[in-house]
């Protein structure tokens, strides 16, 4: 009886001992890889980019009607009469925004509509009420009603281009003629071209600099590369 309790002990003690070094080995592996948390993932994810459904504009911070006014923007240069202007790419636009031949159009889009943001600046210190020029430029880009008109916007008249909405709708409507027509934003040969042939703050070089220089900076005309976050080493622990 001895002899067989002998041998019963020598058969299971080996498979026991093995059995707690595996239990053992999986705890101290679970012990020293740090669990996958919502804080520290298994797998490290790029950052999802800003939507274009919203890129910054130039308007005042508080300006009552500024998501109207941008939305407004991007439905005519998306799929209404300014969408020429994303179809086109003019020979200085990298001056103004680098990565714009490379964009697809909500990022074209969102140039444009930031573009006439910042002309706003210079055109009506961004007011729709502002009249010039002795009464004969209306809006925030002080529109000529008789302008208004040869190119059939909407709005013709004084107070109807002394809406907020509808002066930059008419305004995304003169520039989808002239660039397309001299494929410039601001150049002079013979005379000024592009956007610089209707509106005078495009032909002061301090202006077009501080222009250029706000847009520049946007995420929608810099290249991916410079506004992607890096993604973090996916290998843990991280090798040194």
């Amino acid at each position: 009886m001895h002899r067989g309790l002998l041998l019963i002990l020598l058969i299971v003690l080996p498979v026991t001992l093995a059995a707690e070094e595996t239990v053992l080995a999986s705890v101290e592996s679970t012990r020293l890889a740090p669990a996958a948390t919502r804080l520290a993932p298994d797998q490290s994810l790029r950052p999802a980019p800003r939507s274009l459904r919203d890129p910054r504009m130039r308007w005042p911070a508080g300006t009552r009607e500024a998501a109207l006014w941008t939305q407004v923007m991007l439905s005519a240069l998306e799929k209404g009469h300014a969408r020429p202007l994303i179809e086109t790419v003019p020979r200085d636009i990298a001056q103004w925004c680098p990565a714009y031949p490379d964009n697809p159009a909500p990022a074209r889009a969102a140039f444009w509509a930031g573009f006439a943001s910042t002309l706003a600046k210079y055109e009506s210190t961004y007011r729709p009420q502002a009249v010039g020029g002795g009464g004969l430029w209306h809006g925030l880009l002080q529109i000529l009603p008789g302008t208004a008109h040869f190119n059939k916007c909407t709005a013709t008249t004084g107070p109807a281009l002394r809406d907020g909405a509808a002066n930059l709708s008419c305004a995304l409507r003169i520039m989808a003629r002239t660039v397309p027509r001299d494929q410039a934003i601001s150049l002079k040969d013979s005379r000024w071209r592009g956007v610089a042939a209707d509106w005078g703050p495009m032909r002061s070089e301090p202006k077009r600099r501080d222009m250029a220089r706000w847009l520049s900076q946007q995420s929608y005309c810099q290249p991916i590369q410079s506004t992607r976050p890096r993604l973090r080493p996916a290998s843990w622990p991280p090798t040194v």
